[in-house]
């Protein structure tokens, strides 16, 4: 399906319902008259932040929320008022968000650029341009999932999204899966300040999405009736066929891009002339001359937006200031931890058959539980966690993707924002800085920023660490990076059992959690419960009890740590060796209570010194712990350098279990 620009006068208004014309009216004065009133109390500083106005593109919203239905989707821009009133979030709650009062939708969290309602099945704008993207492929890959053949996901963002590497990968995800989704891009022409044409060598954005396999369409966003009927046409064809579309509407705002905005880079002339093609008057000029408004009707019609916008403030107005005290809440759920009962069967097993029997008894637990990422079908992915899962279970259930870590992580956060439990693989540590925006801007802020309303139940697992002469680009030891991140839980298994047991907790966690495998683990072999209770994924465990010090450590560091403890003991230094295991939130009781029975702390972290876990952990131990130290705290730490290639100056970066010994020896002597 293809459609094409439509002329304005290839539509009869008189073929259309009056009342029907008279309410889309009202729907675009409506938002014409708040966003004038939301301009004028930003310049009285009411309003503060970033301020996108829809003004001259409320054809565009007008014309499309008409064809939805309730239960489908919505994902929007950071201009997204318009669309937020539309799809009936009250305009009482908009301009109370506005005004960062927590009567608004998102509990004065999110403001302007995130305007969020659960219950009208809006996902809420994003500030960061085309993330929506992958979020409204997730959410549609989880109707798909779920056998809900209706629904449609609509996804909203500007022409200047089209020039992100996501816009591309979102779209072949959609394309590649035939997934439900409806890709409206409101294209008025500049991308903040410059226009298409300076930034894109083909501004045929449809040539774009056709070149990804998508069926396209473009139309005058200016006209709402030409709007509405390509936009329902769009609605009809991606709900029967349960397929993507690209729908392009050519549309002008006639405000600068936001609030801040100089707007150097275009004329009043140019402006005024767009103004001609206002799509508020021209609509009201055609109900005139068909004869289904008059100028009275017109006057009332206007006068009900401006009373409910009047109405909206006074609301915004006197509403209340979320307390400081709740400042913390819906960072991460309060859902409680479960568990199991113990039943003891051991056999023997490698990490990487630990990992894999974790995976696959929450296959057959869940029915929501997904699995997906690149290469992890027939290949069994990059460490062979996955190999044979599909054979089981299909290769619906163990996806695999394309090369795109923003697009499948983006869009395993909208399948958990659908209701899905999915797993996203991801080859490297190094590859997650691909999808670093999808991680930190959505799902580990999406909870507080919609003042709770969505949760991301979603695991990432990666590959992690060094000793594999892999050079500087596959050595990273980046958890630190992510530990820093509110909203996230972050796990390390160093053991067998963790690596097991981890799993299944995890999937029940309502917040996402992501979870790092040393990569020199995945060969440890030992003797694994087949039928353990899942781990704690709160709390640090006790690995080594001791008298002399306190080594706290994590990941591929513990068996290092523990050799060193060997080597120690023989000497008669006695360490009591601490798995964080968890190194968001860190478990810092369990830690203090070990460095108040032995008085000396090491810690041992792949990561780099500078701004290190390491360095988080001691500085909590000094903040709490200080009078108790009988030396100052130790690190082992990786060198300050990229990982290098060369056997002997890899384990020179390294804190292998020579240097952890020397460092023991040098904090005990201290004080002896």
């Amino acid at each position: 399906m293809t459609q094409t620009n439509t002329p304005d006068r290839s539509i009869d208004v008189n073929d259309y319902d009056p009342d029907f014309c008279r309410q889309r009216l009202l729907d675009m004065l409506r938002i014409r008259r708040m966003e004038e009133r939301c301009a004028q109390l930003y310049g009285e500083s009411k309003i503060r932040g970033f301020l996108h106005l829809y003004i001259g593109e409320e054809a565009v919203a007008g014309g499309v929320f008409c064809n939805l239905k309730p239960e489908d989707k919505v994902i929007a821009t950071y201009r997204e008022h318009a669309h937020a009133l539309l799809r009936g979030i009250s305009m009482n709650a908009i301009m109370a968000e506005m005004y960062g009062k927590q009567e608004g939708c998102s509990r004065g969290r999110g403001g302007s650029m995130h305007l969020f309602d659960r219950n009208c099945n809006f996902y809420g704008g994003n500030a960061i341009v085309g993330a929506g993207l992958p979020t409204a492929v997730g959410l549609a890959l989880a109707d798909r999932m779920q056998g809900r053949k209706a629904c449609v996901t609509v996804c909203f963002f500007g022409e200047g999204a089209v020039a992100e590497g996501v816009f591309h990968e979102s779209l072949n995800l959609a394309a590649l899966w035939r997934l439900p989704v409806l890709f409206i891009c409101e294209n008025n022409l500049y991308a903040m300040g410059t226009a298409l044409a300076r930034s894109e060598a083909q501004i045929s954005l449809t040539a774009k999405a056709a070149s990804e396999g998508l069926p396209t369409g473009h139309i005058n966003g200016m006209s709402l009736l030409a709007v509405h009927a390509a936009a329902s046409r769009a609605i009809d064809f991606v709900r029967r066929e349960q397929t993507p579309f690209f729908l392009e509407l050519h549309t002008y705002r006639f405000r600068a891009h936001s609030m801040y905005d100089a707007e150097l880079y275009r004329d009043k002339q140019e402006i005024e002339r767009w103004k001609a093609h206002d799509p508020i008057s021209n609509f009201a000029a055609k109900l005139k001359e068909a004869n289904m408004l008059s100028a009275q009707e017109l006057v009332l019609i206007d006068g009900q937006a401006q009373q409910e916008v009047e109405a909206a403030v006074r609301y915004a107005e006197s509403g209340s200031l979320e307390p400081v005290e709740h400042l913390l809440d819906d960072v991460m759920s309060a859902a409680t931890q479960q568990t199991m009962e113990k039943i003891c069967v051991k056999s023997h097993a490698a990490y990487r058959e630990a990992l894999r029997s974790a995976h696959r008894e929450a296959l057959q637990r869940d029915p929501r539980v997904f699995i997906m990422g690149e290469d992890v079908d027939r290949y069994g992915g990059s460490y062979a966690v996955t190999k044979g899962l599909s054979a089981e279970f299909g290769e619906k259930r163990v996806r695999d993707t394309p090369l795109s870590e923003l697009a499948f992580v983006g869009a395993g956060i909208g399948a958990a924002l659908g209701g899905m439990r999915p797993i996203v693989e991801l080859m490297t540590v190094n590859f997650s800085l691909l999808a670093l925006d999808q991680i930190v801007n959505t799902a580990a802020a999406l909870r507080h920023m919609s003042g709770g309303q969505f949760g991301v139940p979603l695991v990432i697992r990666m590959a992690t660490g060094a000793g594999r002469q892999l050079a500087a680009q596959h050595s990273h030891s980046l958890e630190v990076w992510y530990a820093h991140i509110p909203g996230l839980r972050v796990l390390a298994p160093a053991t067998i059992e963790d690596a097991r047991g981890m799993l299944w907790p995890a999937l029940q966690d309502p917040d996402p959690v992501i979870i790092f495998e040393h990569a020199q683990l995945y060969n440890q072999a030992g003797e694994l419960n087949e039928a353990q209770a899942p781990i704690d994924i709160c709390h640090a465990a006790l690995r080594r009890v001791g008298r002399d010090l306190s080594i706290v450590t994590y990941g591929g560091s513990l068996p290092r740590v523990m050799e060193a403890a060997q080597a120690l003991a023989a000497i008669g230094i006695e360490a009591e060796v601490i798995d964080l295991r968890v190194l968001r939130p860190l478990d810092m009781p369990f830690v203090l209570d070990s460095v108040r029975k032995t008085h000396r702390l090491l810690v041992v972290d792949e990561g780099w010194r500078s701004c290190s876990l390491a360095a988080e952990v001691m500085a909590s131990v000094a903040e709490e712990a200080f009078y108790d130290l009988d030396a100052p705290p130790a690190r082992v730490c990786s060198e300050e350098v990229p990982i290098p290639y060369a056997k002997h100056l890899e384990e020179a970066a390294l804190p292998l279990a020579p240097k952890i010994t020397a460092a023991a020896m040098a904090l005990v002597k201290h004080t002896t």
